[in-house]
């Protein structure tokens, strides 16, 4: 078998004071952070498809990185050269999972049947890479969206062929997923939008995208699906406005159609930027809604419009994403996917680890300074302060529904209201930096 990094060995925890640049300074695996291990809290998984499938094309450029597990012109062939390239650099770098697109684990043939028949082959072989390494589906999931076919949506397709096309290539990638052991299932609608109003008939493509997924939920119960489904929001990009937009909007769907009981979220940090929102927003909403599932772990470039999918380097952002997920007590069956991809210019092989260290180290100091965070409770006993009037008297009858705008007229009428307590968001903030560099 051809080792495609034979110039790296295992990636291992060092320490801050090393200067190994192949190595971990903050990623302590076994490192005890409150009740459980870094490698538990963290759950790191490396996405297929940016890291193994991924060539360095943009919308300007052809490929600047030849990975030489794709250059065999026989799809399986190519199929397994990928699969091992992604067990070698996975067992190299220490993570425990992985998340995959049916289409990345076989480039997709000119019928559903040939796909599948391929796929068949390429699951059994990575079958025996997980037997051999240990290494875990986090969540599979289906590409509905790059095939030319699917440029009007999938499962809100205006053909009916179409949309009979993704239902099938759905059911195999959930039968997929259960035969890999995966632990979570993933809806993103790449392209279940609009790009125009004019020639869009919104009803019926919601309706049907609702349909779409109940039967989906139908199916994984009939073959014994335990795993989690999660939903993946988005707001734009490739569609002018994609039905998930965010995790607000999708809940709301999810409510309406009656499938909020069988599913959670799987928050990216770049989609939270592009609806507006910050990435802690979106996953307090989910958090506080009981709907946090996983989350893909990436940045974007605020001065760019699109979906960068950079690693995620910020430590600021991961102390406030991992507070999140503290408090949330984890997000186990879900996890911290790397959803994210090289820059161009990093067009060597060894780039994937330099990447992959450095957004595992950023998110184990985000952990770090996170749990000191709650442990101290700095910012609980603040909000509680500030919010203090609704613990009692009036404040209290608010909170329990148990007054009226009557009452509230009688009680405030001849009352000088003062000022609120002061937000005191520059202290706060700088609390974040004396946690992070003090």
């Amino acid at each position: 078998m051809v080792e495609y990094f034979k110039d790296v060995k295992k990636i291992n925890y060092v320490g801050k004071d090393s200067k190994e640049p192949l190595a971990f300074h903050f990623y302590n695996p076994q490192e005890k952070i409150g009740n459980k291990t870094m490698e538990e809290h963290l759950r790191f998984s490396v996405a297929y498809w940016h890291t193994f499938t991924a060539e360095g094309r943009d919308m300007f450029g052809v490929e600047s990185a030849h990975r030489t597990w794709n250059q065999y012109s026989n799809p399986l062939d190519r199929a397994l050269a990928r699969a091992d390239a992604a067990f070698e650099f996975m067992s190299k770098l220490g993570v425990k999972y992985f998340c995959t697109h049916d289409r990345d684990l076989v480039d997709e043939q000119e019928t559903l049947r040939e796909t599948n028949k391929l796929l068949d082959k390429v699951v059994e072989y990575i079958q025996e890479k997980m037997k051999e390494t240990g290494i875990k589906l986090l969540w599979g999931t289906a590409n509905l969206f790059t095939h030319p076919k699917f440029m009007q949506g999938a499962a809100t397709s205006c053909d009916a062929e179409v949309y009979a096309y993704a239902a099938a290539q759905v059911k195999k990638a959930i039968e997929i997923t259960k035969e890999l052991g995966g632990e979570n299932y993933v809806f993103w609608g790449g392209r279940e939008g609009y790009e125009t109003l004019l020639n869009t008939n919104m009803e019926l493509e919601l309706n049907n995208l609702a349909n779409f997924m109940h039967m989906a939920v139908e199916y994984a119960k009939e073959i014994g699906f335990t795993g989690q489904f999660l939903i993946e929001p988005k707001p734009k990009e490739p569609t002018k406005h994609q039905y998930d937009f965010d995790v607000a909007t999708s809940y709301a769907f999810l409510q309406k159609y009656d499938l909020d009981k069988y599913f959670k979220f799987n928050i990216e940090a770049n989609h939270a930027t592009l609806a507006g929102h910050t990435f802690q927003h979106e996953l307090r909403y989910a958090r506080i809604n009981n709907i946090l599932g996983s989350v893909d772990a990436n940045i974007g470039d605020l001065l760019l419009g699109w979906d960068t999918d950079q690693f995620p380097t910020n430590v600021y952002e991961n102390v406030l994403a991992m507070y999140e997920i503290l408090k949330n007590d984890g997000i186990a069956p879900g996890g911290l996917n790397f959803d994210s991809h090289v820059r161009r210019p990093s067009y060597e092989n060894i780039d994937l680890f330099y990447a992959h260290i450095a957004g595992m180290d950023a998110f184990a100091l985000g952990l770090k300074v996170a749990n000191k965070i709650l442990e101290d409770k700095v910012l609980e006993e603040f909000v509680e302060k500030r919010y203090n009037t609704f613990n009692e008297g009036i404040g209290k009858k608010i909170v329990e529904g148990k007054t009226s705008l009557k009452e509230l007229e009688n009680y405030i009428i001849d009352r000088k209201v003062e000022l609120p307590k002061s937000g005191r968001q520059e202290y706060l903030e700088n609390l974040i930096n004396r946690y992070i560099f003090g």
